[in-house]
């Protein structure tokens, strides 16, 4: 947001020129109503000219055109300034009053001057030192020599309409001054030359009349030795060549803003707004004081270091917190931070804005408040603060108050101790200290400020302030000093006549004064005035001078005069001249600090960190704990001594200053919805994920392989698993396998020890031998299935069990198929069993085979399984689990549906046979197999899709074997007793069911 001045700068500008065109074409209406001149009446119209030229002269004097009765002339008034002749002027603007109301305006009469209040010691010092600075130069033989230096200092009030008030006396001011000589002769020598408002010389032809006086401006007042000869030297084309000042930036814009088409210097100490960087709109600005740019980048850096990344920032309405706050914030928020709240204080705050203000920061939870403000515009926040006796808020402080001395009273030091900010360098003037101490007040004229500043200091009234206000014809006064704004005006309309009430008033609150002589010690009191142990602000302004000084000593040609060994003084010179070798100026000053400006006008950015420290007294000092070098390579600018800072409330830990509080190692930030990223909560990080780091955003994925450990803070190598022989159910799962071999194998020497018997003979004893092999096979098989998958046990594995079961099958379906032919053959004319003999029986099992072999060759062929890493299982185990990855799915698959077709078949087959007249049944024996078979299988296909790891291939194993210890079981060993244990049953007439019981 703009400030008023710059909204309206171009309305001023044109008020301005308006103002100028009126004072040179208010006569020409005179000379068009005059008559036609001849050589006949020239001597008439010479006299008529006259006449009209005398009666103009009256209604100018008298501000009141009888001519035109309703137009009034507003008289020029003179404004109070320190003021001191000499043959180069120098103008200053100094806040030595911080509060103004803003101007009330009626177009009926005229507008009065504004009255400040608020009377500012520090900067009562800062304009001292200029006039210090100013008698040091004058004094000093080899800077200037031969030239006295004068000065004309003027209050700004601290605001736009205040400073611009005071700016136009100070640049139009002309005052005819007479000195005495030895032969008491008036110096009656004057300079006619057209001057324009901004000092620059006009280099048209001025018109003179030798015959009437002409209208001349004396603008300095020759100071000459008596022995020299009595005359007035104008050494620059306008009452003032310089200006210094001002504090604030929003006054220092306006102010300009309107001394830059003149090129009028205007040399700031104190406004530090990067505003004015922009030299197309301030073209005679420079300061010695750095920009804001290098304060914000300071601040940010500070800010950040101490890992404060949720703080609140405070400012006003003006350009230089409006900047500040704006670029502290952009660049604050690029570093990563984040911006509680932001509270602006108004010009005129009310007492219901300043406790909401207070109410904020009172419950924010933001520790670490950064303030671009005045000390003035924060008193009335600070004071509500110290009533509520809020403490704990870590205070980073800009420059403009972190050297107030107004703000280390002791009411504010639970507030405000520890406070840190940023500060000039300062310097220990020599003499400074002693020039202030020996000021005094005077009843003299231009003695006005020195006498505020004496009765506020005192608060007192000194006598001839009394007897001066008495003359003033009652002008109504403010109470903390704005009784010396009185308007000097003689017209009795620019006095403000005050009610009875008011002079009352005025009159109980001088009598409760104590009354001063001026004879005070300024060395017994305790303020900002005589606080000279490192100044700062003033230290700009010394500098401010020199550079003027040094660049006027280039302009006068000082450094290459003659014998003389002064200055040459009758140079004209103009304003830009000036300007141009103030912007070239370079030197070191006594305290070894080179002076110069850049292309932008700006000084070396060059700061101190200040900290808010009590003594042993229990008073605030300034201590400083580090500096910012904005000139330095980035990573050195910032130097700080932490150790040495006190931080809020005493403390000597870092303040913290949070939304949230960092995320430990292992978890990560979750950002709240409609929140600052700085406010989030912590999560854990997922499986696989680590964070070891404090406040990290987001979580690493460990790399392949690897897993993350239990507090998610490194990863570690994945332990591999599958199902290996030493594991326990490993180890089970290999003596189920040795059993059924065992098992297999004893049967398989019974039957062929007793391989001549009936019962072995019955149903194909070849068929039997074979299933016995195909059931050894399937025990066999399993082994495959346990130990580290490889490439070739995976190939193996498959192509195994599903040979070896259908082999199996194939033998159960010729058997079924055999019983129930052979129960056929009983029927008188059937001759099925002689056409389904051993070799067509061998064929059938070689056909039922040979589908297998050629879809299990097909699939590894093609696309075979491979020894895979699977990871999926870490989330819960933790483990890495090698199996054999099927490639193509749909080859396990038929290979697992055609077993299931042929038991199909040989269930359904044992099942019509299941009551055929045998004793010895063994269609009997195959149905209850396979029903076991079925059972297992059923069961198996959810089992192995729910089970992780290394239990799938577990209870593929165990599927495996349960149906082949089925089917061992279930055939062979009724056999093996009755062939062991039941001998006298193992004969034909048993088997073939003839003899019965």
């Amino acid at each position: 947001m703009a400030s008023i001045w710059t909204q309206h700068s171009a309305l001023m500008m044109a008020a301005l020129w308006l103002l100028l065109w009126t004072s040179f074409h208010l006569p020409f209406p005179v000379f068009s109503s005059l008559p036609e001149c001849s050589e006949g009446n020239a001597v008439k119209g010479k006299e008529a000219i006259r006449d009209r030229l005398n009666v103009w002269r009256k209604q100018r004097q008298g501000g009141l055109d009888s001519i035109s009765p309703q137009c009034v002339k507003l008289v020029e008034t003179e404004s109070l300034a320190l003021q001191s002749e000499g043959d180069i002027v120098i103008g200053g603007f100094f806040p030595l009053h911080y509060v103004a109301p803003k101007p009330q305006h009626s177009y009926s009469t005229k507008p009065h001057r504004t009255h400040c209040s608020g009377f500012d010691h520090r900067a009562f010092r800062w304009m001292m030192t200029m006039v210090f600075a100013l008698e040091e130069i004058n004094r000093d033989s080899s800077l200037l020599p031969g030239v006295t230096l004068g000065f004309r200092i003027m209050d700004s009030c601290d605001h736009v309409h205040t400073s611009m008030q005071a700016l136009f006396p100070l640049i139009s001011h002309v005052k005819v001054v007479t000195t005495k000589v030895k032969q008491s002769v008036k110096t009656g020598n004057r300079l006619n030359t057209s001057k324009d408002i901004g000092g620059r010389q006009d280099e048209s032809t001025v018109l003179h009349d030798h015959k009437e006086n002409d209208i001349t401006r004396n603008i300095t007042e020759e100071r000459m030795d008596k022995s020299k000869q009595s005359e007035i030297l104008c050494l620059a084309g306008s009452p003032v060549s310089a200006v210094i000042g001002l504090a604030s930036s929003s006054p220092t814009r306006a102010v300009a803003h309107t001394l830059g088409p003149f090129n009028i210097p205007l040399v700031s100490y104190f406004a530090t707004c990067t505003c004015l960087t922009d030299k197309q709109l301030y073209p005679s600005f420079l300061r010695t004081v750095p920009s804001d740019l290098f304060q914000v980048r300071g601040l940010v850096q500070l800010v950040t270091s101490l890992e404060w990344l949720w703080v609140g920032t405070v400012g006003t309405t003006d350009d230089y917190s409006h900047y500040g706050i704006q670029a502290f914030s952009n660049q604050f928020r690029q570093r990563g931070g984040c911006v509680a709240f932001h509270l602006t204080i108004h010009k005129s705050p009310t007492e219901a804005e300043i406790q909401i203000m207070a109410g904020k920061l009172q419950r924010s939870n933001a520790q670490v408040v950064v303030v671009f403000a005045t000390e003035g515009q924060l008193l009335e926040l600070f004071s509500e603060l110290a009533k509520r006796n809020v403490t704990g808020i870590q205070w980073v402080a800009s420059e403009a108050w972190v050297t107030a001395s107004v703000l280390t009273s002791p009411s504010f030091h639970p507030l405000l101790e520890g406070t840190l900010g940023f500060s000039f360098p300062g310097a220990r003037i020599p003499t400074l200290e002693e020039f202030l101490l020996n000021v005094r007040p005077s009843p003299e004229p231009g003695m006005e400020f020195v006498n505020m500043f004496w009765e506020d200091l005192f608060g007192c009234r000194l006598q001839f302030r009394n007897r001066s206000e008495t003359d003033a014809a009652g002008t109504v006064n403010n109470e903390m000093g704005s009784d010396a704004f009185g308007d000097k005006s003689d017209s009795l309309t620019n006095l403000v006549v005050p009610t009875v009430e008011q002079k009352l008033t005025l009159k109980v609150l001088a009598d409760e004064k104590p009354v001063c002589t001026g004879s005070e010690d300024l060395r017994k009191t305790n303020s900002s005035y005589t606080d000279v142990s490192q100044v700062r602000i003033s230290y700009n302004v010394y500098k401010a001078v020199y550079a003027i000084a040094h660049a006027l000593h280039t302009l006068l040609n000082c450094s290459s005069t003659g014998l003389t060994g002064e200055c040459v003084k009758d140079i004209s010179f103009t304003s830009t001249e000036l300007l141009h070798h103030l912007k070239t100026v370079n030197f070191t000053d006594q305290f070894e600090e080179k002076v110069y400006f850049d292309s932008s006008g700006e000084p070396v950015p060059l700061y101190d960190i200040i900290n808010w420290q009590k003594d042993g007294n229990g008073d605030i000092r300034f201590v400083k704990v580090g500096s910012f070098d904005g000139s330095a390579p980035l990573g050195q600018q910032l130097q700080m001594e932490q150790s040495a800072i006190v931080w809020t409330r005493g403390q000597s830990q870092v303040p913290v200053s949070q939304c949230s509080a960092p995320c430990p190692a292992g978890s990560r930030k979750a950002r709240r919805q409609r929140e600052p990223h700085c406010c989030f909560d912590c999560l854990p990080c997922a499986d696989g994920e680590i964070s070891n780091v404090t406040g990290s955003s987001e979580c690493t994925k460990c790399p392949e392989f690897h897993w993350s450990d239990k507090d998610r803070v490194k990863c570690i190598a994945g332990v591999e698993e599958f199902l290996s022989f030493s594991d326990t159910m490993g180890i089970i799962l290999l003596l189920l396998i040795l059993l059924g071999v065992v098992l297999t194998t004893i049967i398989t020497t019974v039957f062929h020890r007793f391989r001549s018997t009936p019962i072995v003979k019955a149903n194909n004893s070849e068929i039997s031998f074979l299933l016995l092999v195909s059931l050894q096979l399937c025990f066999l098989c399993s082994l495959v299935f346990i130990g580290q998958p490889s490439a070739w046990s995976c190939r193996l594995r498959q192509a195994a069990f599903g040979l070896s079961f259908v082999l199996c099958l194939s033998c159960l379906l010729v058997k079924t198929i055999v019983v129930l032919l052979a129960f056929q053959a009983r029927v008188p004319g059937s001759r099925v069993i002689k056409m389904f003999g051993p070799s067509q029986q061998r064929a059938l099992i070689l056909c039922t085979t040979a589908p297998q072999v050629c879809l299990c060759a097909g699939w590894l062929l093609g696309e075979p399984p491979f020894p895979f890493r699977n990871t999926n299982y870490q989330a819960s185990t933790g483990k890495i689990v090698v199996e054999c990855k099927e490639t193509w799915p749909p080859g396990f698959y038929l290979v697992l549906g055609y077993i299931g077709l042929l038991a199909f078949l040989c269930l359904l087959l044992a099942f019509l046979g299941r009551k055929l007249p045998d004793a010895f049944n063994e269609a009997k024996l195959i149905t209850f197999s396979m029903l076991i078979f079925w059972a297992v299988w059923i069961t198996f296909i959810p089992a192995y899709v729910s089970s992780p790891g290394k239990f799938t291939v577990a209870v593929e194993i165990f599927a495996i074997l349960a149906s082949t210890f089925g089917l061992l079981l279930c055939i062979f060993v009724p056999k093996c007793y009755i062939i062991l244990l039941q001998p006298e049953r193992n004969n034909k007439k048993v088997v073939t069911g003839k003899n019965t019981r």
